[in-house]
């Protein structure tokens, strides 16, 4: 038969007024017996005379632990929503029991503390309003957060379309205002894939694109020449005439520029 122990005395921890520690007296005089939190506390309703033996102390301390990891978890939840996947992954990383890892992610799923679906439409909402990505680089997001696709399909779902066109229309507005030495053909080619990158569907795409037609002549011209006299001093040295002109106009046609642009260069060349 175990060995009652009475608890003679409890005080509040000084660091911690929210852990108490427990005396108890085995027959020899008063000792420290162990420390639980406020929750441990309340739940077994432990006080002074209360006669303990080793199977319930065992299950205190067990309790206590499982406490003291969900008390950490929700410290963790605090700063911001979390997913099942971050949850799980945080308690590991602080060595909780396997056993109290899935109690523990189930009582918060429980007291809706813990939802994914809940967690994938905030954090969308945030994205959208703080960034220019697109809905897939959204979605590889929260998936790379542990959140199944389907739940981060139908959150990026939400995306309004016209939003989509817009935040993506910034995007070709900020690349074209930058300073380039390049056709705007090159340039639009090179935001295309800037905005697959950034997670914007192909029709998106196109459709900002086409809006984004009329060229800068003086841009294009000053983009011309810088291309055209690096081809020229490339190949003036092994090439002349009929040949060196064709060889830069194959160049600057191949770098996007128009045959319009590139024949004004030439004839300016002969002169």
């Amino acid at each position: 038969m175990s060995a009652l122990n009475k608890i003679t005395r409890i005080t509040t921890q000084k660091k911690n007024k929210h852990r108490y520690n427990i005396f108890i007296d085995e027959g020899h005089g008063e000792r420290f017996g162990f420390s639980v939190d406020e929750d441990v506390l309340i739940q077994y309703n432990l006080r002074k005379g209360l006669e303990l033996d080793d199977a319930m102390q065992a299950t205190l301390c067990e309790q206590d632990t499982w406490q003291q990891s969900y008390s950490k978890v929700i410290r963790y939840l605090s700063y911001r929503m979390r997913t099942k996947q971050e949850v799980y992954d945080y308690l590991l990383k602080n060595d909780v029991e396997q056993e109290h890892v899935a109690q523990i992610i189930e009582r918060l799923i429980e007291q809706n503390l813990l939802d994914d679906r809940s967690f994938s439409e905030a954090f969308v909402n945030t994205r959208i309003q703080t960034t220019l990505k697109g809905p897939e680089l959204i979605k590889k997001e929260l998936m790379q957060k542990g959140v199944r696709a389907e739940i981060a399909d139908g959150a990026v779902m939400l995306i309004d379309i016209d939003v989509q066109h817009e935040k993506a229309q910034k995007i070709v507005e900020k690349k074209l205002k930058k300073s380039s030495k390049h056709s705007q053909r090159k340039q639009l080619q090179h935001i295309h894939a800037n905005l697959m990158r950034q997670g914007f569907s192909e029709s998106v795409i196109q459709d900002v694109l086409k809006k984004t037609s009329a060229v800068d002549e003086d841009a294009e011209w000053e983009a011309l020449v810088y291309q055209g006299e690096r081809l020229l001093r490339r190949h003036q040295q092994k090439s002349s005439g009929f040949d060196l002109q064709q060889k830069i106009k194959a160049g600057l046609y191949r770098q996007g520029f128009d045959m319009e642009y590139i024949g004004k260069f030439l004839d300016a060349l002969e002169k």
